[in-house]
Protein backbone atom coordinates (compact mmCIF):
# COMPACT_ATOMS: atom_id res chain seq x y z
CA UNK A 1 0.00 0.00 0.00
CA UNK A 2 1.62 3.54 -1.16
CA UNK A 3 1.22 6.45 1.32
CA UNK A 4 -1.62 8.34 -0.75
CA UNK A 5 -2.95 5.01 -0.28
CA UNK A 6 -2.94 4.93 3.04
CA UNK A 7 -3.80 8.69 3.35
CA UNK A 8 -7.38 7.75 1.27
CA UNK A 9 -8.29 5.02 3.35
CA UNK A 10 -8.14 7.20 6.64
CA UNK A 11 -9.98 10.08 4.66
CA UNK A 12 -12.81 7.67 4.12
CA UNK A 13 -12.92 6.67 7.95
CA UNK A 14 -12.81 10.07 9.13
CA UNK A 15 -15.59 11.02 7.05
CA UNK A 16 -17.77 7.76 7.76
CA UNK A 17 -16.62 8.63 11.57
CA UNK A 18 -17.86 12.53 11.23
CA UNK A 19 -21.14 12.05 9.22
CA UNK A 20 -23.61 10.50 11.14
CA UNK A 21 -26.68 10.93 9.81
CA UNK A 22 -27.87 8.52 6.92
CA UNK A 23 -28.54 9.22 3.29
CA UNK A 24 -32.43 9.43 3.82
CA UNK A 25 -32.39 11.24 7.20
CA UNK A 26 -30.20 13.55 5.66
CA UNK A 27 -31.74 13.85 2.52
CA UNK A 28 -34.90 14.67 4.69
CA UNK A 29 -33.29 17.44 6.74
CA UNK A 30 -32.43 19.31 3.37
CA UNK A 31 -35.77 19.45 2.54
CA UNK A 32 -36.57 21.30 5.81
CA UNK A 33 -37.25 25.53 5.87
CA UNK A 34 -34.61 25.26 8.81
CA UNK A 35 -31.96 23.20 6.65
CA UNK A 36 -32.18 26.15 4.17
CA UNK A 37 -32.67 28.96 6.41
CA UNK A 38 -28.40 28.82 7.33
CA UNK A 39 -25.21 29.20 5.84
CA UNK A 40 -22.32 31.25 4.09
CA UNK A 41 -23.92 31.77 0.50
CA UNK A 42 -22.33 32.63 -2.88
CA UNK A 43 -24.03 35.61 -4.28
CA UNK A 44 -27.08 34.74 -2.19
CA UNK A 45 -28.29 31.43 -3.70
CA UNK A 46 -27.89 27.62 -2.01
CA UNK A 47 -25.09 27.53 1.05
CA UNK A 48 -22.39 25.68 0.85
CA UNK A 49 -23.02 23.27 3.78
CA UNK A 50 -26.71 22.45 2.05
CA UNK A 51 -25.40 22.19 -1.62
CA UNK A 52 -23.12 19.82 0.16
CA UNK A 53 -25.28 17.76 1.63
CA UNK A 54 -27.26 16.33 -1.90
CA UNK A 55 -23.64 14.24 -1.67
CA UNK A 56 -24.80 11.88 0.85
CA UNK A 57 -24.29 9.47 -1.14
CA UNK A 58 -20.91 8.72 -0.83
CA UNK A 59 -21.70 7.06 1.99
CA UNK A 60 -23.81 4.33 0.00
CA UNK A 61 -20.22 4.28 -2.71
CA UNK A 62 -18.08 1.54 -2.12
CA UNK A 63 -14.66 2.48 -1.62
CA UNK A 64 -12.82 1.23 -4.85
CA UNK A 65 -15.60 3.27 -6.74
CA UNK A 66 -14.66 6.36 -4.89
CA UNK A 67 -13.17 8.94 -7.43
CA UNK A 68 -10.22 11.42 -6.30
CA UNK A 69 -12.65 14.01 -6.62
CA UNK A 70 -15.26 12.04 -4.02
CA UNK A 71 -12.33 11.82 -1.10
CA UNK A 72 -11.25 15.30 -1.70
CA UNK A 73 -15.25 16.40 -0.85
CA UNK A 74 -15.20 14.11 1.95
CA UNK A 75 -12.11 15.44 3.18
CA UNK A 76 -14.00 19.14 3.45
CA UNK A 77 -16.84 17.61 4.89
CA UNK A 78 -15.04 16.24 7.94
CA UNK A 79 -12.71 19.46 8.06
CA UNK A 80 -15.63 21.20 8.55
CA UNK A 81 -17.56 19.56 10.97
CA UNK A 82 -14.29 19.03 13.03
CA UNK A 83 -13.89 22.62 12.92
CA UNK A 84 -17.72 23.69 13.50
CA UNK A 85 -18.08 21.51 16.52
CA UNK A 86 -15.11 23.38 17.89
CA UNK A 87 -17.57 26.34 18.27
CA UNK A 88 -19.99 24.83 19.84
CA UNK A 89 -22.21 27.47 21.92
CA UNK A 90 -23.34 27.02 25.15
CA UNK A 91 -26.88 25.94 25.78
CA UNK A 92 -29.40 24.04 24.72
CA UNK A 93 -28.04 23.93 21.13
CA UNK A 94 -31.05 21.93 19.57
CA UNK A 95 -33.16 24.68 17.41
CA UNK A 96 -29.98 26.74 17.02
CA UNK A 97 -28.31 28.07 13.61
CA UNK A 98 -25.36 25.95 14.89
CA UNK A 99 -26.76 22.83 14.71
CA UNK A 100 -28.39 23.04 11.56
CA UNK A 101 -25.56 23.84 9.58
CA UNK A 102 -23.77 21.07 11.14
CA UNK A 103 -26.88 19.08 9.74
CA UNK A 104 -26.61 20.81 6.32
CA UNK A 105 -22.87 18.92 6.57
CA UNK A 106 -24.69 15.22 7.52
CA UNK A 107 -23.56 15.65 11.52
CA UNK A 108 -25.86 15.96 13.95
CA UNK A 109 -24.81 16.82 17.54
CA UNK A 110 -27.55 15.29 19.62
Amino acid sequence: MTQQDDGRGKSISDFKEAVNMSPAALEKWLETDESKSVGQSKSGGESVGHASGPRADLQRTKKGDLSDEDVAHMRKVTGYIHRHLKQRPKGDVADTPWRYSLMNWGHDPL
